[in-house]
C-alpha cells in the first residue's frame, strides 16, 4: 500500500477492524519510510453493476456519485455523513441483491426518494426536484402534495 504522504510503498498494519455493517475492513497503517499513520479500507470486489442511464447508454455503478447527489441533497440539513453513509450502502447493497448485472439510472433515484422521504423531507423535495426536473412552480406543488398526502396517511393509520 502507497503511502499517501510520502508515496513509500512500505507500511505495517497496526490494526485492523471490520465496520459496523460488516461489509468493509478498516486498517491502520503506519509507513515505514516517513512513520506517519493513514487508514485504508478492503471490501469485496463485486461483479459490476451497470447502470442504463435515460438516454440508453451504460455506465459503472459509482456509490460516490450517489453520495455525492444524497450531500447535495441533505446540505444544511441536520443529516450526519455517518446517515448517508448508512444511506449509500443500503441503496448499493439493494442494487446488487436485487438485479442481475443492469440497474436503471431511476430504479436508482426512487430507491433514493423512498430513502429521504422517511429520513428527511426538506432533502426528499430538494433531490425530487433535481431528479424530477421539476420545470415550473406547479410540479414542485404537485410532489409537495404527494408528500404531504403520504405524511397525512402515515397519521391515520
Amino acid at each position: 500500500m502507497k503511502c499517501v504522504y510520502c508515496n513509500c510503498t512500505d507500511s505495517r498494519v497496526i490494526d485492523s477492524r471490520q465496520t459496523d455493517d460488516g461489509s468493509t475492513i478498516r486498517r491502520r497503517r503506519e509507513c515505514e519510510g516517513c512513520g506517519r499513520r493513514f487508514t485504508t479500507y478492503e471490501k469485496i470486489d463485486l461483479v459490476p453493476l451497470m447502470v442504463i442511464k435515460k438516454d440508453k447508454s451504460r455506465e459503472t455503478f459509482d456509490s460516490n456519485k450517489l453520495k455525492t447527489g444524497i450531500i447535495k441533497a441533505c446540505e444544511k440539513r441536520p443529516v450526519s455523513i455517518k446517515t448517508i453513509d448508512a444511506l449509500v450502502r443500503k441503496i448499493e447493497m439493494k442494487a446488487y441483491n436485487g438485479y442481475d448485472q443492469e440497474i436503471t439510472s431511476k430504479a436508482i433515484g426512487e430507491m433514493v426518494m423512498e430513502e429521504l422521504k422517511t429520513l428527511d423531507e426538506v432533502a426528499y423535495v430538494r433531490f425530487a426536484s433535481v431528479y424530477r426536473q421539476f420545470r415550473d412552480i406547479q410540479t414542485f406543488m404537485d410532489e409537495l402534495n404527494v408528500l404531504l398526502r403520504d405524511k397525512d396517511g402515515d397519521k391515520n393509520q
